[in-house]
Formats: structure tokens, C-alpha cells, sequence
């Protein structure tokens, strides 16, 4: 599995890379994995601020519907309308072309509870 080092991460399996005032965010290499074969993604939230932890959308595996949990307070600025017809790209590369949505990081947000690379693979127990 890969964790890149120049990520963060959370305890739901998403990664954030935060460039400036955007972070863009997706699920972590372990979760597409656990996930299976990613068949779809609906995110409409595009516009929407939202809390950390608020869902910004949903992904379907084969096996499995899981929401997807905003890491950090924001606005979704961008989606990924790319997955719109490869969603499995997210299966392939969750960390380049998987990538879900961009967020305008709120002022005032928390970013305490990211973790880097070593604690997260600590927590899944890799």
C-alpha cells in the first residue's frame, strides 16, 4: 500500500493536501482497497460550506455504500467530474487522478485531528 509522505490523513480513510487556502481531498489507498471495485461516486455538494465531518457525498463498491466525510471545514469549490464515468479511477489512483473534490479551507478550521503518514499507518496497523 502506498501512503505518501506529503499527505494527511483521517481516521475515515481520506487523505488532504492542503496548497494554500485549497485542500483537495480523497480516499486513502488502504480504504479503496477495503472498499473493492469502486462503481460509482456522487458528490453534490459543489458550492456548499460545510463543517468538519460533514458529508460532502457517497462512494459505491460492489460490496458496499459509504459516505464520504469532509476532513477540514470548507467549501467544495471543485468535484471530480472525471469520476462521473471512470469512477474506478479512484481504485487506480486515489492519490492523482482519484482525487474527489477541492475545498476552500475556512479561516477559523481545525486541522488538529489530520494525521501524518506514520500515525495514520499506525492506526490501520500497517
Amino acid at each position: 500500500m502506498n501512503f505518501p509522505q506529503s499527505l494527511l490523513y483521517t481516521k475515515d480513510h481520506e487523505w488532504v493536501q492542503i496548497e494554500g487556502e485549497i485542500a483537495t481531498v480523497g480516499i486513502t489507498d488502504f480504504a479503496s482497497r477495503e472498499l473493492g471495485d469502486i462503481v460509482y461516486v456522487e458528490i453534490e455538494t459543489l458550492g456548499e460550506k460545510l463543517a468538519e465531518h460533514g458529508v460532502f457525498g457517497t462512494i459505491e463498491a460492489v460490496k458496499t455504500v459509504s459516505d464520504l466525510f469532509l476532513p477540514i471545514a470548507g467549501e467544495i469549490v471543485e468535484v471530480n467530474t472525471k469520476l462521473n464515468d471512470q469512477p474506478e479511477v479512484v481504485n487506480h489512483d486515489p492519490y492523482g487522478e482519484g482525487w474527489l473534490v477541492k475545498v476552500k479551507v475556512s479561516a477559523d478550521a481545525d486541522k488538529t485531528g489530520l494525521l501524518d503518514a506514520s500515525n495514520y499507518q499506525k492506526m490501520i496497523g500497517v
